[in-house]
């Protein structure tokens, strides 16, 4: 069934315009609420949120949506998106919510709902909110059982305290110099006071959200700022994070980014080591590179790859008994540790790689040089231009030439009429060649 207001990670939209509205906000906690009340006690919801603007607003209503169907609410203020799943279970809450945007600007801003597991919804579970959000059906408390709402003041250190015992107990952060970008968002506070408590010199930037700030030049999303601040204070490593904090992007001493498929293979090469990988390998998406699929091989793990999106990734690890998985993009999940992907904890896993090898970040953090990679998008009026014969003709073609020196991914965006194409191979210019045709194929077919 079609979905109408979740996407393929919560609800998102531009601030004051449908969906992203106060009433709509309100309608989501009231559907929610009353979808995840089940049997007597008294049940509770944690709320978290990032740094943007509109966070009061939107948080405001959704407090007054659980509350008039009876749910009390936890509040926690700015927190990472992973640290709010990581409460709704701890505290044995029946939900949680984070409201944020990840890393779209301060003007936009989302929701993101979890189960009592600290999972993301299930299909099931969002459909049946979708259906009550636009129902008359929804009983309302009465007035002797309507919600509490109260603010925690220690959850930042629970999660501060979480974060850090994921890091080997037979290590300290002791002498390494370091560059912390919280993109002004969800984790200015705790990840600095983490890595700092660890032992770490830390130098943050991106720690004076305002707002609208969220994401502006800073963050996993635009390191410049990141590599510049790393070479010139002489940092070791530089460490970039999102809004929500749910993503990473890693810079080395020289300024250079190192992106997930990279760090995820540093990861993976740890725990094969100590033996706590499983699964054999990794899950990653269409979109990583070809060279951390031979990187892998060549070690004897494999690489288990599913559709874009933290969503796929997680499902097929849940699956398929594999506890380490993410994006090229950063979005890294451990599931040793956390239920969605984790920014900091990942982080805290690449840092104790850098510190027990004793070399420079450059050489610990480069596992494999990339193959060329390119993707390009196609803007098209209407119909399916990939169901046509022409375009299926080429991208036959194109396939044939790549056997076993590269691949081909194509596909739809799921917000907006436009193809990906994405192709990457041993020769830079001949990828450059194919991606080339089957845009212009694609071109052709939707005149």
């Amino acid at each position: 069934m079609a979905r109408k207001y979740f996407g393929t990670d919560g609800i998102r939209g531009l601030t004051n315009t449908k969906p992203m509205t106060a009433e709509m906000a309100m309608r989501i906690g009231m559907a929610a609420g009353a979808h995840f009340r089940r049997g007597d006690h008294r049940h509770r919801v944690v709320i978290g949120k990032d740094t943007r603007l509109s966070g009061y607003m939107l948080e405001n209503a959704m407090v007054a949506g659980f509350t008039s169907v009876g749910m009390d609410v936890v509040l926690v203020g700015p927190m990472p998106t992973p640290a709010v799943a990581m409460l709704t279970h701890s505290m044995r809450a029946d939900m949680g919510v984070m409201i944020s945007a990840s890393h779209n600007p301060f003007h936009d801003n989302g929701i993101k709902l979890f189960g009592p597991d600290g999972y993301k919804l299930s299909d099931a579970d969002e459909l049946a909110i979708e259906a009550l959000i636009d129902s008359d059906e929804i009983e309302l408390s009465a007035p002797g059982d309507i919600g509490r709402a109260k603010r925690i003041e220690d959850a930042r250190g629970r999660y501060i305290h979480f974060a850090k015992a994921t890091f080997p107990e037979n290590l300290r952060l002791d002498g390494m110099k370091l560059v912390l970008d919280c993109a002004n968002g969800a984790a200015y506070n705790v990840a600095p006071a983490a890595l700092w408590e660890l032992g770490a010199e830390v130098i943050a930037i991106g720690v004076m959200p305002d707002g609208k700030n969220i994401n502006d030049r800073v963050g996993s999303t635009a390191p410049q700022l990141l590599s510049e601040t790393v070479v010139a204070s002489g940092a070791q490593i530089g460490i970039a994070l999102d809004g929500d904090a749910d993503r990473l992007i890693v810079v080395d001493e020289a300024g250079r980014v190192i992106d997930g498929d990279q760090l995820m293979a540093t990861i993976a090469a740890s725990w094969a080591r100590a033996g706590r990988l499983k699964g054999g390998g990794l899950v990653a998406t269409v979109m990583s590179n070809l060279g951390l699929e031979r990187h892998l091989s060549a070690q004897g793990l494999g690489l288990v790859r599913t559709a874009v999106g933290d969503r796929h990734v997680l499902e097929k690890m849940r699956t398929s008994g594999y506890n380490v998985g993410g994006e090229q993009s950063g979005h890294i999940i451990l599931s040793d540790y956390a239920t969605t992907g984790d920014g900091l904890v990942a982080a805290l896993q690449v840092l104790a790689e850098v510190q027990r090898a004793g070399a420079p970040a450059s050489e610990v953090l480069h596992r494999f040089d990339p193959l060329p990679q390119l993707l390009k998008n196609v803007r098209f009026a209407g119909g399916k231009p990939l169901d046509d014969p022409r375009v299926r003709d080429v991208v036959a073609g194109v396939e044939a030439e790549l056997a076993g020196r590269g691949r081909l991914v194509l596909r739809a965006s799921g917000t907006e009429p436009v193809i990906r194409v994405m192709a990457e191979g041993d020769d830079a210019g001949h990828v450059e060649q194919v991606v080339d045709r089957i845009c212009d194929a694609v071109r052709q077919a939707a005149a």
